[in-house]
């Protein structure tokens, strides 16, 4: 075989460790960008934040003062202290007295008003504590009198109540983790201190299921309450018809009218089924919006959002040492860093940029949703934009991921603006996220005692002139957690 050489002409795109950080860049949130500029401060010293004019300016009068100045200012400062060093201190900071000793005669008072207001300030709220639901049922538990084996047993079934005040385990279960310690603790031991953890509050926890939870709930009420007897009727002997909403079947066998069994959802209704929610931690997600929208002058503008990411520069005072450095290693290190923080800034502006554009062609693609809401919403894809700005579809799909748009509307994330074609009769094009939207509505004006089933949905639909299959409502339905007409019908 013999060898020869050939001359190719060719393109290839080589991942520079540039464009390797640009395309990770573009991809982060705001708060994970955050993070990774904090890194780069961290770990460059060329890169820093722009400080804000009022800085600048101090900082500019520091430097403006000279050495005589600077001196006086000394001077006048150590007299101070000199002076307050001769003056006599009063008798209760004597220069001999400890802290300790400073801290309590301070801390003490003779007169009554004092002690009371000390002792008020022990109960200052100081925001807002992290207690559990078994936390708060430990501490009444321990409030109450309860021998050595009843407290061990209560603590066990304290210990199987779930986040929302239910039992989760038979009482067999918790009897078999008793005897363990206790061997001769019987079932009806553990049967008798539960009813006593079912005292406690939040009312209604301890229960083994939904209709022992709201009728520990009904055992706190007055018995004179208003249909008390029929509503303990229902939870006791037809939960079942109550909660597949077979109100004709549940009033035939109750005996009560429509408007009577109303009156008893209404104090159904008044119950807490989930009595250990509010022992729930409410965390909030906190979201930085990256764009903005507002209209101005019958026009809809983007803008970045400024106080989302810090304005970053090169110190130029340090980039300008690598001409006057010692050794070439110093030198050859500011060129280098100098160059990494040029390079982060560009890849920070380019992500900008990018996320600038995608954001104007969106909302240039949906501006009937800004004027009239979600029903206005226009099927788009990711190609649709990135034919637009001619850029690929997984750069659109990087800068719309978990990047977050302010409109006059809500704060949405950019993906939200995406959604697939559903055909119209006229042949034209809906969004999926109108036909939600348009299902949200219907269900929401439905009568409440006759529900509209998906396939009455999808006739209403069609009387619009939008085709849309009853699987496919029963889909969209779902996506929106809301229960079929079989379990949104109501007395109510």
């Amino acid at each position: 075989m013999k060898q020869s050489l050939q001359l190719k002409i060719g393109q290839q795109l080589t991942m520079t460790p540039q464009l390797q950080q640009a395309i990770r860049l573009l991809q982060l949130s705001s708060l994970e960008l955050v993070q990774e500029i904090q890194d780069a401060l961290d770990n460059n010293p060329l890169l820093e934040v722009e400080e804000d004019d009022f800085n600048d300016e101090a900082t500019s009068k520091e430097k403006a003062l000279d050495s005589n100045e600077q001196e006086q200012v000394d001077a006048s400062e150590q007299d101070s202290a000199d002076a307050m060093a001769n003056e006599e201190l009063p008798e209760h900071l004597a220069t001999d007295s400890t802290w300790d000793d400073t801290y309590t005669a301070g801390s003490s008072s003779s007169s009554g008003s004092s002690a009371g207001m000390a002792s008020d300030d022990d109960y200052v709220y100081q925001g807002e504590t992290s207690e559990s639901l078994q936390d708060y049922l430990l501490w009444q538990m321990r409030l109450s009198r309860f021998s050595e084996v009843d407290q061990y047993i209560a603590e066990v079934i304290i210990d199987a109540i779930d986040t929302t005040g239910y039992l989760s385990q038979s009482l067999d279960t918790v009897l078999a983790a008793v005897v363990k310690q206790y061997p001769d603790v019987e079932i009806d031991e553990v049967a008798v201190v539960l009813k006593r953890v079912q005292n406690f509050d939040p009312v209604g926890v301890g229960a083994r299921d939904v209709g022992e939870c709201l009728l520990l709930q009904l055992n706190h009420w007055p018995e004179n309450t208003p249909w008390l007897a029929e509503t303990r009727v229902i939870l006791q002997q037809h939960i079942d018809l109550l909660g597949n909403r077979d109100y004709r079947t549940l009033a035939r066998k109750t005996k009560l009218k429509e408007d009577q069994l109303r009156e008893v959802m209404k104090l159904i209704h008044s119950l807490q089924p989930r009595p250990g929610d509010s022992f729930m931690p409410s965390e909030g997600d906190y979201v930085i919006p990256d764009v903005s929208v507002r209209k101005h002058k019958g026009r809809w503008l983007v803008e970045l959002n400024p106080d989302s990411l810090p304005k970053l520069r090169v110190n130029e005072q340090y980039a300008a040492m690598a001409q006057s450095a010692r050794n070439p290693e110093d030198s050859q290190y500011i060129r280098h860093h100098t160059q990494e923080a040029r390079w982060f800034i560009r890849s920070i502006e380019s992500r900008n940029e990018t996320l600038l554009k995608v954001a104007n062609c969106i909302v240039q693609r949906q501006q009937a949703f800004f004027e009239y809401g979600e029903e206005a919403m226009k099927p788009m894809v990711l190609n649709d934009v990135a034919e637009s700005i001619e850029m690929h579809e997984s750069t659109i799909s990087r800068v719309t991921t978990q990047k977050f748009m302010h409109t006059p509307r809500g704060i949405f994330e950019l993906k939200y603006f995406f959604s697939s074609h559903v055909s119209t009769e006229d042949g034209g094009e809906r969004s999926s996220t109108a036909i939600r939207a348009l299902i949200r509505k219907l269900v929401a004006a439905e009568p409440a005692a006759k529900p509209l089933s998906d396939s009455k949905i999808a006739e209403l639909m069609a009387d619009q002139g939008i085709q849309v299959a009853r699987r496919t409502i029963a889909k969209y339905r779902e996506a929106l957690s809301i229960p079929p007409s079989n379990q949104r019908k109501s007395l109510l």
